[in-house]
């Protein structure tokens, strides 16, 4: 398995609002195909059964292809199907009782909006950052947009690597050049696509050159 901060290059976010006719299994071997580099399972809807039915279905897909498998808030259904790691925001469990419920090998990410959130996240053990929203998204209405300027502050303060995530597209990517940040984080941008495997490719390579230029 990769390590935490080459996953965090192309982190593909799960969203069944695009499923149409396809799997979920489907599209999310198209984003592996493309390149994505962790795959994390978002699911607000689905029972317990089916969630930990799909969960394990896409964990043994990522395994596949050497990709670290990330479930969303649900920290118990992450032991279950022995996933790599869990993302956990502001209002979720604490990072310590996650830790101490998944495990010292697991990963564990955390949403931060400010750099005291970034900090003290990273002071309780958090392997990674998700920090946005660093644009308007449609997939989160009630995510608080962070400036350019706060995520690099956030970047250049911890010492865990830091994916951006929100509204970003093939389009804007670009904007994100001089953050620092160590990869980006994406939803609509793979799955809303029509073609999932080309923007992943595509975007992939953006989020490389960017990380490239940044040095």
């Amino acid at each position: 398995m990769r390590n935490v901060k080459e996953a965090m290059c192309l982190y593909a976010i799960t969203d069944r609002t695009w499923l149409h006719k396809e799997t979920l299994k489907n599209q999310v071997e198209q984003a592996l195909k493309g390149g994505a580099t962790c795959i994390q399972i978002r699911e607000k809807e689905l029972d317990e059964k089916s969630f930990f039915n799909e969960a394990t279905e896409i964990r043994e897909l990522c395994h596949k292809y050497q990709v670290p498998f990330i479930i969303n808030d649900n920290v118990e259904l992450a032991r279950k199907v022995d996933a790599d790691g869990v993302h956990v925001g502001q209002s979720d469990m604490p990072v310590a009782e996650v830790r101490k419920r998944i495990g010292s090998n697991k990963i564990i990410g955390v949403s931060a909006q400010t750099v005291s959130q970034a900090v003290k996240a990273e002071e309780e053990g958090a392997d990674y950052l998700g920090v946005g929203a660093v644009f308007t998204t449609s997939t989160k209405l009630d995510a608080n947009q962070v400036s350019k300027e706060t995520l690099m502050e956030i970047c250049d303060t911890v010492h865990i690597p830091v994916v951006a995530i929100g509204g970003i597209t093939i389009e804007n990517i670009v904007e994100l050049k001089g953050t620092h940040i160590d990869g980006i984080a994406l939803v609509s941008a793979i799955f809303a696509s029509k073609h999932i495997e080309e923007s992943t490719r595509k975007l992939l390579a953006l989020s490389k050159q960017l990380q490239e230029e940044g040095e």
